[in-house]
């Protein structure tokens, strides 16, 4: 005999997947601005940056020339990239890069 408590427990501890609240708005000039304090360090490495969208929380980035290529540029925009926005821009709740 149940009474219908499991079911709302699990419902209620699961997580929102990352980045799925849609209600959230970047202001994309802070973030164009923290894009631009980061920029100068990639390009010293040979790549750069530019966005590609923001949907909800998640701001989506596009890595150019040698960031592009390279095998830690997941770790650049985790503990770089990622950690940076979140510091600067209200709202960014995670980065994914191409």
């Amino acid at each position: 005999m149940t009474n219908g408590v499991e079911g709302s427990i699990i419902e209620i501890a699961s997580p929102a997947p990352r980045g799925a609240d849609t209600d959230i708005e970047i202001d994309k000039a802070k973030l164009e601005a923290a894009l631009d304090y980061i920029r100068p360090a990639l390009q010293a490495d040979g790549g750069d940056v530019i966005l590609n969208s923001i949907i909800g929380g998640t701001v989506n980035l596009e890595l150019l020339g040698a960031c592009g290529g390279c095998p830690i540029s997941e770790t650049t925009v985790t503990a770089g990239i990622e950690r940076i926005l979140k510091d600067r821009v209200p709202g960014v709740v995670e980065v994914l890069a191409s």
